[in-house]
């Protein structure tokens, strides 16, 4: 398995050489060329979705993210599918936009994930279709696509996976990991300007020093300080296993999944909701230029609302977007691995997150963060 560490949220290199278009703040994202489109007016057609979805291909969905893989299977078996197979190619979220660009003539994937402020950057890019799919009507405004191809799906909340014997302390809030004991003892969340993992975590590190949708300068002061305490190396969990980094910035999902690892090689590990967080959302988008799969991938984007879906989400500790905003309930086993509610009391819910956009942070951390 790919480490997502150094590639599912790692910083956007250049343009990759078979012709991706990578975004730089403040460049237009318009299509450079025409390309017949296929209709995406109708609901989707569940004989052909049936055909179509034997082989799923993604990218940055491999099957242990999130419960992916568990998903994809779920989906496949309420077409009646029974030896379905699954193809994933990882990467970060600003990749995978550029990637659907760059194939338009000869698609591959027909389902990315993405960090949610990247939503409105494949809108703008034009890769994703005029379709959303009926469950949608239960989302806020900011949660899926003005006109529809992506939808968001369930919520991590940023927070700390802690090697408790490499630690100087258990931090109990972000702000505790500015003492000195801790520098270079920090692994990053990644880069704000391709990685919705750590654009999400800026933002919760802004609402937990009072700043809002509106107002980041809190964030931007917070980031120059926490920057300073990373360890110089990409983080991943084999650092944490050596004690060469003691906290790691995660998704709380991902958080107890790197403790589970660590816990089964012998090193005590914990995770850690620091103080005030976010719930912050993913969204499945789908490739508007491969018609091949057009219906299998309206229908994907309605499953991966409904409890099905949900409930795989829920027991590998995503939370599902509709239970977070009150839409749904969940069953009793399916939460059964979450941490304690008590650790999300102060875990802010953003209701709306149209004014929130990936270039917005990504020109921040640019400009006020690096550059002030």
């Amino acid at each position: 398995m790919i480490d997502r560490s150094i590639t599912r949220r790692r910083i956007l290199q250049a343009a990759a050489a078979a012709g991706a278009i990578s975004w730089v703040p403040g460049v237009s994202l318009g299509s450079a060329f025409a390309q017949e489109e296929c209709d995406w007016s109708a609901e989707p057609d569940m004989a052909k979705a049936a055909e179509q979805a034997k082989e799923l291909s993604s990218y940055g969905m491999p099957d242990d993210w999130a419960n992916y893989g568990e998903v994809f299977k779920a989906f496949q078996a309420s077409l009646g599918i029974t030896d379905g197979k699954h193809i994933d190619t990882d990467m970060s979220s600003l990749e995978e936009i550029t990637k659907f660009d760059a194939e338009k003539a000869n698609p591959i994937a027909t389902y990315a994930d993405i960090g949610m402020t990247f939503g409105p950057i494949a809108t703008e890019k034009g890769v994703t279709p005029d379709y959303l799919p009926p469950l949608a009507a239960d989302l806020p405004e900011g949660y899926f696509g003005a006109n529809g191809g992506w939808v968001a799906t369930y919520a991590g909340v940023p927070a700390l996976v802690v090697n408790v014997d490499a630690a100087p302390s258990i931090p109990a809030t972000w702000d505790d990991l500015l003492a000195p004991e801790w520098k270079g003892k920090v692994g990053s969340p990644g880069d704000p300007r391709s990685s919705g993992t750590a654009q999400t975590t800026f933002l919760a590190w802004n609402y937990a020093h009072g700043g809002d949708a509106e107002n980041f300068e809190p964030g931007i002061e917070f980031a120059k300080q926490i920057i300073q305490q990373y360890n110089a190396a990409d983080s991943s969990i084999d650092l944490l296993e050596k004690g060469e980094i003691a906290a790691w910035m995660r998704y709380d999902f991902n958080a107890q999944a790197a403790v589970n690892a660590l816990k089964e090689k012998g090193i005590n590990a914990q995770v850690v909701i620091p103080g005030v967080s976010i719930y912050a959302p993913s969204a499945l988008i789908v490739n508007k230029y491969n018609c091949a799969t057009m219906d299998a991938a309206k229908a994907f984007l309605n499953f991966v609302l409904d409890e099905e879906a949900a409930a795989a989400f829920a027991r590998f500790g995503a939370r599902p977007i509709r239970y977070v905003l009150g839409k749904m309930e969940l069953p009793e086993e399916a939460k059964a691995n979450w941490l304690p509610e008590e650790q999300y009391k102060d875990v802010i819910v953003i209701e709306n997150f149209t004014g929130i956009s990936a270039e917005k942070i990504a020109e921040t951390w640019d400009e006020e963060v690096l550059g002030g």
